[in-house]
């Protein structure tokens, strides 16, 4: 929200001056990032559905989308949040996940640089996370920063002190975190890019860096207060948007100070109905009034095996990838997911999340370093392994006794990844065989369990699992879910949740059809098209507990 409102400050608009964006899934659609070019065209890039274009004086919005010839006509993924236009017409964008592309004739044919320009790094462009000044372009990733004055043809990098790099590229500057979050540019070779641990400012283009620079105090449970969204004003005051709010930073402070709430509470476009789940422009999100039933789930009850601890230090990145959690295909782009993500810079450590034996430590599924544990817990007379996937390094070898939260790898990209990140899976087996558990032949476990069952949530936030059933009483398969707020992280953003396919195994304990862990505490109105039919629940989320919902098509 914040970062679309920074967006929009620039180039203000009203929902009666512009087309409604074409709707194809009867919710909405998910802007996430919005942008006017020097020719006044407004340029949206959404969650799923490519990228939108309003050319000067045309009453109907241009469709932009992902083909299978990415390699010179389209873009390369529908996930769109970033854009930033040069002084020669250049149309740059960033995806959620599959890299960035270039148009130079105003986005009739794109060169694209994905994964198979790139390999496993640089894949998450930070959201809004492209600038451009004269020639030179900065394109911000979660592995670091990438800068070209000719185009693209070469790249300059500044990553951190173990960040991986092609050996094409030239790395001309060092940063205490490659995992950026945003970007600004100012005057000369001003820069200032946000990141993990706090802000960091370059006066020389990304040469050399000062660090260590605070963020503002955080008030929330869970909360890290980190920078979104940047601006800076005629009188060198700095600006930042958080998930707390707005705040700017100067000297005549002495500190941060926190921003009227003016800018938020300007956005009203939905007037409170609904559940604003997403940044709309020109439609609110399709919830029943209050006026219509809805009918509501349970009331929020105890977790009944959330035993584990998470295995990413809060002081790290925490959060779960919301694009692609256990069970979700990413709207039909992968294969159904068997874990969920965490993604952070190479090197950040994996901590055990339970106390257990380590049984498996080396090469997986297509080379991937991982590490396998059998905890010391049970489930009735199942045995409970956790098992992580990608590491950089190993630090445990078969035979250890681990205890929560030690040091067990760290976090890399080997193996089948795009990124770096660690993959975390649990499963729940009637056997000790750790073969079963483990198998670089075999893609789809037959044990594994959604790990957001048995993790603890984060601080402040709650589980929402449930069923979906059809009129014959079998479960929906690959149904969304939408009506849940997730702001963080923004850098893979939520939009709906998907119920389970063929190749998911359910909870012994809860026989779910999907299941979702650090859901802020509210009231949500989640909503799920059912054979043709729109059906509603409302929602009630506490810290903590797990709130359980079914959908079925004749209820009311």
């Amino acid at each position: 929200m914040k970062r679309l409102l920074l967006a929009l400050a620039a180039a203000p608009l009203t929902a009666q001056q512009i087309p409604q964006l074409p709707d194809s899934t009867g919710w909405g659609v998910h802007v996430l990032a919005l942008a006017r070019a020097p020719d006044s065209a407004i340029w949206a890039g959404t969650y799923g559905q490519g990228i939108f274009v309003l050319r000067p004086h045309a009453t109907a919005w241009e469709h932009i989308a992902q083909s299978d010839d990415t390699a010179k006509h389209s873009i390369s993924f529908d996930f769109v949040h970033a854009f930033a236009f040069g002084p020669r017409g250049e149309v740059w964008y960033g995806t959620v996940g599959n890299g960035w592309g270039l148009s130079l004739d105003n986005g009739k044919t794109w060169k694209n640089w994905e994964y198979r320009q790139l390999g496993p790094e640089w894949q998450y462009v930070a959201p809004n996370g492209i600038a451009t000044r004269g020639d030179t372009t900065y394109i911000a990733t979660a592995d670091g920063l990438k800068i070209t004055g000719d185009d693209g043809k070469t790249w300059l990098v500044v990553t951190d002190s173990i960040g991986a790099t092609s050996a094409k590229d030239s790395v001309i500057g060092r940063i205490r975190n490659q995992y950026l979050l945003a970007i600004t540019l100012g005057d000369g070779g001003n820069m200032w890019v946000s990141e993990l641990t706090g802000i960091a400012h370059s006066p020389d283009g990304g040469r050399t860096w000062h660090e260590g620079f605070v963020r503002p105090p955080c008030h929330e449970p869970g909360c890290q207060n980190r920078a979104r969204a940047f601006l800076t004003d005629a009188q060198k005051r700095f600006w930042i948007g958080t998930e707390e709010g707005v705040y700017q930073f100067g000297p005549q402070f002495g500190g941060w100070k926190t921003d009227p709430d003016s800018l938020q509470s300007a956005w009203s476009a939905c007037g409170g109905k609904g559940t604003p789940v997403r940044e709309q422009l020109g439609r609110c999100p399709v919830y029943p009034t209050a006026t219509e039933r809805t009918a509501p789930a349970s009331r929020p009850t105890a977790l009944s095996h959330s035993w584990f601890r998470r295995p990413i230090d809060l002081a790290d990145q925490p959060y779960i990838d919301q694009t692609y959690r256990f069970g979700s295909t990413m709207g039909g782009y992968f294969q159904a997911h068997q874990g969920v993500e965490f993604n952070n810079p190479d090197g950040t450590p994996v901590h055990a999340i339970g106390d257990g034996v380590v049984v498996y430590s080396g090469k997986a599924e297509a080379g991937a370093n991982t590490v396998a544990i059998r905890h010391d817990q049970k489930l009735g007379d199942q045995y409970l392994f956790s098992v992580y996937y990608h590491n950089s390094k190993l630090l445990v070898k078969v035979g250890d006794r681990v205890k929560a939260g030690d040091v067990i790898s760290l976090v890399g990209n080997t193996g089948r990844a795009t990124n770096d990140h660690l993959h975390l899976e649990i499963h729940v087996a009637p056997t000790t065989d750790s073969s079963k558990i483990v198998d670089p032949d075999v893609r789809y476990p037959p044990f594994n369990a959604n790990p957001e069952l048995w993790i603890a949530p984060l601080p402040g936030t709650g589980v929402v699992a449930g069923q979906v059933w059809d009129s014959k009483g079998q479960p929906v398969q690959q149904a969304r879910i939408y009506g849940l707020v997730k702001p963080e992280p923004q850098e893979t953003p939520l939009s709906y949740v998907e119920t389970y396919g063929p190749k998911n195994h359910q909870d012994p304990a809860y026989h779910e059809h999907f299941a979702i862990g650090d859901v802020p505490a509210g009231e949500y109105v989640m909503g799920v098209e059912i054979e043709g039919k729109k059906v509603y629940r409302t929602v009630p989320v506490e810290p903590g507990k797990l709130t359980w919902v079914e959908f079925r098509p004749d209820a009311h």
